[in-house]
């Protein structure tokens, strides 16, 4: 009888061993599979945020809109946004974020015959005349290597405008992010900016015509980056300079690397003085608003062909 008690504890013990080892081998499967779908659900939450209309950039002054999407905090999306954007490997999901082709780095360089074709200086980097291989003729915008601010507002237009077209908006036929350097491709403006027009001595000076064609077609460019984009966009940097004409002196509204999505959240104060609305400056609040302010001043610049910035407001209430 003794040994055969101690052959059954030996089997309990044995039998027990053997369940406990098994009971902890399929609990950490399950604890792996589970934390395995939980990793892959939210990396395809982060791509899908990567994609749509909306797009977060790295802080307050590239923000495009403040909302969160689901439970996704604002700076995880940020973060996985800006690592596709600068991962090598990730440029093709910009792409299709954008719907906006990309060009390397020495198409662009033969097309504006090694960047000898200037067309001026912008505020973040030069712009060249080209022509591509297929016969069109752009303009490049190419971004100063050590401009930080500009690279933010090149991930913003590139983005902004894969979803925003209209007649009286500039349209961005490519961008290249290549070998370091950043560009941007717009379809080319013939006749300049409408500030050329207004101040330069050797262009001749617009009719009235012409004028009230230009503010018609700026009104017209707003109206859509307010009500008939989806969510409504704030331009931030209405002027004369940012307004190009076509060879038919029909005009567009330039330059997004300032828009944002209107969400009424404070922000640090962008734009170009003389232009400003008052109440943006107190409030630190963009809204609709702020374009139309910008606009009224464009008017009056039309009208009276005197600089925002040299005295203009003082003129008018005068």
């Amino acid at each position: 009888m003794g040994i055969k008690n101690q052959e059954m504890i030996i089997g309990i013990s044995i039998g027990v061993t053997i369940g406990a080892v098994l009971a902890t081998c399929t609990l950490l499967c399950i604890r792996f599979h589970r934390r395995h779908a939980k990793v892959e659900g939210s990396t395809t939450d982060q791509r899908g945020l990567s994609l749509p209309i909306r797009y977060n950039g790295a802080d307050s002054s590239t923000v495009l809109s403040d909302s969160t999407m689901g439970c996704e905090s604002p700076e995880a999306i940020k973060r996985s946004v800006f690592s596709s954007w600068w991962g090598r490997k990730e440029n093709n999901l910009l792409a299709t974020a954008s719907g906006i082709p990309r060009y390397p780095f020495r198409d662009l360089q033969k097309a504006t015959h090694n960047f000898t074709t200037v067309l001026g200086q912008g505020a973040f980097g030069p712009v060249y005349k080209a022509t591509m291989i297929t016969g069109e003729t752009v303009a490049v915008k190419v971004l100063a290597t050590d401009s930080k601010q500009g690279q933010k507002e090149f991930q913003t237009e590139v983005l902004l405008l894969g979803r925003l077209h209209h007649r009286n908006l500039v349209n961005l036929v490519g961008y290249c992010v290549d070998k370091g350097h950043r560009m941007l491709v717009y379809e080319f403006m013939s006749n300049g900016s409408l500030a050329r027009h207004l101040y330069d001595e050797n262009v001749e000076p617009l009719n009235w015509e012409q004028r009230v064609r230009i503010a018609h077609d700026v009104a017209r460019g707003i109206e859509y980056l307010h009500d008939g984009a989806v969510p409504s966009v704030v331009h931030r940097d209405i002027k004369s300079a940012n307004i190009l004409l076509d060879n038919s002196m029909r005009a567009r509204v330039a330059d997004f690397g300032l828009s944002r999505e209107e969400n009424g959240h404070v922000s640090d104060i962008k734009g170009t003085y003389g232009y400003l609305d008052p109440e943006y400056i107190s409030t630190k609040t963009f809204t609709k608003k702020s374009d139309v302010y910008s606009f009224g001043v464009l008017l009056f610049e039309l009208v009276s062909g005197r600089n925002p910035q040299q005295g203009l407001m003082e003129y008018v209430e005068l």
